[in-house]
């Protein structure tokens, strides 16, 4: 029988070995590259190691859990939570109940565990350990140019044929608006982000903690990804962000907004990040942008800005163990504030 640890510095070349076994040279590469900085540097790992949980079989290890810690503000109050990433197990130990005592042992050691992106093997496992289904967290699109709605499974004929008979609505849709506030380029969070994000947490029933010690982990020291970050600004204040980059898809250019931060009943200010990322977005030339939201207010403006919310496949389950709370807090998720940049789903 495996036993289930926390990982301990001497575990490394196992884990990675693991890894390629798994997953794949190119995959165990790839993670190698962002191994430090997605497990050691994060402001929230309690202790300063990473909070990853490895099966031992004798000398062997056979299978992994790996979590990304944060502090998850619930109406304002936090707690320790982690979201579940990168869970692996030994080919010839699957299918024998190992990844389901990781899960269980990783989930009875935090305050909150949490899931984004799930794949259908790690779903199917959590509705078996009955866990709060919450659904996926919405998207949204907003076309910006002919290539638009182009699918890579279509024919090249179906695909000119969409193009054509769209364009005209496309082209209402994507029109510039006037922006109503400042905003401003940044290359690093201060400390004004940690106090914005501690006068907009109370408005939040669940929300990830962003300070500027988080933001600039996530989104300015992340090795693999190249972000902008835009700051909404009144009256030499920030007051909102948008973090945002662009890339190339099949058949396309795609500008994705990947995480964003107002006062949700601000509408003057949610739509003029909206819009800003609008125009960045025709400056890269990308066809269009899509943006993930479950907050109701970030919701309805993004709709009224020209978005179409379109099938998610980002599912999410949480379950937060730290303090009790009634069943109805998981069917009212209007004032959960998840996004894209939550967990590790933007690689």
């Amino acid at each position: 029988m495996a036993e289930v640890l926390r990982y301990r510095r001497e575990d490394r070349r196992a884990v990675d070995a693991l890894y390629r076994r798994v997953f794949g040279i190119d995959a165990a590469e790839s993670s190698r590259l962002r191994w430090e900085w997605q497990y050691s540097r994060n402001p929230n790992n309690p202790g300063h190691e990473p909070e990853i949980w490895v099966a031992h079989e004798g000398p062997a290890v056979v299978g992994q859990y790996a979590t990304m810690p944060v502090r998850l503000s619930l109406g304002g109050r936090e707690v320790q939570g982690s979201w579940g990433m990168d869970v692996m197990v030994a080919p010839e130990r699957q299918r024998q109940g190992l990844g389901e005592v990781l899960f269980r042992t990783w989930d009875r050691n935090v305050g909150a565990s949490l899931g984004l992106g799930l794949s259908d093997s790690s779903y199917r496992l959590f509705q078996k350990l009955r866990w709060p289904d919450v659904g996926p967290v919405p998207c949204f699109v907003k076309p910006l140019t002919r290539r638009a709605l182009r699918r890579p499974e279509w024919p090249v004929l179906v695909n000119r044929l969409v193009s054509a008979v769209t364009l005209p609505l496309i082209r209402i849709i994507s029109r510039p608006r006037p922006l109503t506030a400042e905003v401003r380029i940044l290359h690093r969070f201060d400390d004004s982000f940690t106090a914005l994000w501690e006068s907009l947490a109370p408005k939040f029933d669940l929300a990830v903690r962003r300070d500027a010690a988080y933001l600039n982990w996530k989104f300015t020291g992340a090795p693999h990804v190249r972000y902008w970050i835009a700051a909404l600004r009144r009256q030499d204040r920030n007051v909102g962000y948008a973090v945002y980059r662009h890339l190339h898809e099949p058949r396309g250019r795609v500008t994705l907004l990947v995480d964003f931060l107002a006062d949700p009943e601000d509408e003057d200010g949610v739509t003029t990040l909206l819009g800003w990322v609008d125009r960045e977005a025709r400056r890269a030339d990308s066809d269009k942008i899509r943006t993930f939201a479950m907050h109701a207010g970030f919701r309805r403006l993004i709709r009224k800005s020209g978005y179409f919310q379109v099938k998610s496949t980002m599912e999410f389950v949480v379950k937060v163990n730290a303090v009790e709370l009634p069943p109805s807090f998981y069917e009212g998720t209007d004032r959960w504030h998840v996004t894209l940049g939550d967990s590790d789903q933007d690689r």
